[in-house]
């Protein structure tokens, strides 16, 4: 595969397919953020590890900086973008604004994703296992509390 030369894939996006030409090395980040303008997911480290760059992705939660777009042909993408619906926010996005779990904004979208994923595979998480999902998103304003009572709150809610 030449490097300097775009390669066209299919992908699905927020419930869209879409065929893009992308050059082979660009990361599922770059591809979301430059070709579709989605900038829910944020790009931050560039190793994985603060989380702020969390898409879905067959509705688990995964580090689009680490993945090459070519990798992730036909899979399902879910950014935070794609969870509202007819204008309205998702509940979990309701539940973040409701309970200030948003500062700065920076770890908010990867953090809703992941509490999304976590809610879909197991719908009443006790504060622990909702610690212990997040535990890889890395936020540097809110100490978490809120977070988890909103995560708890969209919970409840079901």
């Amino acid at each position: 595969m030449n490097k300097r030369q775009k390669i066209g894939i299919t992908l699905m996006v927020n419930g869209e397919e879409h065929q893009v030409f992308v050059y082979p090395h660009l990361t599922l980040l770059e591809v979301l953020r430059e070709e579709f303008g989605l900038t829910g997911a944020k790009a931050s480290c560039s190793e994985g590890a603060c989380g702020s760059c969390t898409v879905l992705l067959d509705g688990l939660p995964v580090r689009s900086c680490l993945l090459l777009a070519v990798e992730v042909q036909g899979r399902q993408i879910t950014t935070v973008e794609g969870l509202a619906r007819d204008g309205a926010l998702h509940p979990i996005q309701d539940a973040f604004v409701e309970h200030h779990a948003i500062q700065c904004g920076f770890c908010t979208p990867g953090m809703i994703l992941t509490a999304k994923a976590l809610l879909d595979r197991n719908p009443r998480p006790t504060e622990a296992d909702i610690r212990r999902a997040i535990s890889g998103n890395v936020c540097r304003c809110t100490g978490y509390t809120k977070i988890v009572e909103a995560i708890q709150s969209a919970a409840r809610k079901g």
